[in-house]
């Protein structure tokens, strides 16, 4: 298989004439650069100080993945407002519950730019959720109705995050880092009852910068206990497809960068004893490293049309089958294994 070069991650995203530094690297980048960034619009002209502000977009994501349970987290800064969900589903009742936030303008909630420490946070007195990034290590907290958690995620020892920049647009870029097959230490109750996490994973999600102002994506994720170990499984279509794309498989911490991906899936619905259903996905590259496919059991969803703004976004947990060959040419078979996929349109 053909090896993908990381580099070194620089301590700033932004080199010194302004210029983000593009590829992937070997870890995290502590800062990055927003103020240094050198930001033109489509004339060439430097960027208004409102166009600085409103055209950077942040998200932050967290997936918890127990014998019984999957949780979901997330926080996002598209400018003119935040939003944040948390959602548990039930594995056995095939169930999902959530709570939801959204707050305007920049009120009410915050994240952190850089991908080594900060804080980002959102709710309020009835429930609330937050990530506190310490030297690359991420905690969760979580306080909803029926979810209290305080929960490190630690990565294997040796084990490499994917992380990467791409440009975007005509003057853009986005940077993504993400980590998975972490390993949660802490707290977790659910409806009341502490949860053992010896046998839960995570993973989480860092993206942020000047992304299109119009833009979609496809998303596979796992995070399972396997025959061969621990499995990660990061695959995307759509963001970052300028030169790279944020393509991963650990297995057992060890990090394989992978090649592009094709998704292909019916958005259309059909019903089936009363319940919406969707029809499998297949998840595959052409060199033939990855062959996947997907059947949905459920969907976290919302869609949001607003004047400036539109969101339709889906998120679909259901069981991964198929193989993945790593970089050293070894087959790694997943047999109805749980995961995530997603499908999002966003114009913000």
């Amino acid at each position: 298989m053909r090896k993908i070069e990381s580099q070194r991650a620089p301590e700033c995203l932004m080199s010194s004439h302004g210029n983000p530094c593009f590829g992937y690297f070997d870890g995290p980048v502590t800062s990055l650069g927003l103020k240094q960034f050198h930001y033109l619009n489509e004339m060439d002209k430097p960027a208004s100080a409102l166009a600085r502000y409103l055209n950077y977009k942040q998200f932050q994501f967290v997936n918890i993945v127990t014998p019984r349970f999957v949780i979901g987290v997330a926080i996002a800064d598209i400018r003119y407002v935040g939003t944040a969900f948390c959602y548990l589903y039930d594995i056995s009742k095939n169930t999902l519950t959530e709570t939801t936030w959204l707050r305007p303008l920049g009120t009410g909630y915050q994240l952190t730019p850089s991908p080594m420490s900060g804080v980002a946070r959102m709710g309020g007195r009835n429930a609330s959720i937050s990530f506190s990034i310490d030297g690359g290590v991420w905690r969760v907290s979580i306080a909803t109705r029926s979810i209290r958690a305080e929960i490190a995620l630690t990565p294997p020892v040796l084990s490499l995050p994917m992380a990467m920049c791409s440009p975007t647009g005509y003057s853009g870029w986005t940077y993504t880092q993400k980590h998975n097959g972490l390993k949660p230490a802490g707290e977790l109750t659910i409806n009341g009852e502490p949860q053992p996490l010896n046998k839960a994973l995570a993973g989480y999600d860092f993206s942020a910068g000047y992304m299109r102002r119009e833009t979609s994506w496809r998303w596979a994720s796992i995070n399972a206990h396997t025959h061969d170990g621990i499995v990660g499984l990061n695959l995307a279509a759509g963001v970052n497809e300028t030169g790279c794309n944020e393509n991963v498989f650990w297995i057992n911490g060890e990090r394989h960068l992978l090649g592009p991906v094709h998704f292909n899936f019916q958005r259309t619905t059909s019903a089936k004893g009363g319940r919406e259903t969707q029809a499998s996905w297949r998840i595959y590259s052409d060199n033939g490293q990855v062959e996947l496919s997907f059947t949905p059991v459920n969907c976290r969803q919302e869609k949001m049309n607003l004047l400036l703004l539109k969101s339709n976004f889906r998120q679909y947990l259901g069981y991964y089958s198929g193989f993945i060959i790593d970089n050293f040419g070894n087959k790694h078979l997943l047999d109805d294994v749980l995961g995530l996929t997603e499908d999002h349109f966003a114009r913000w």
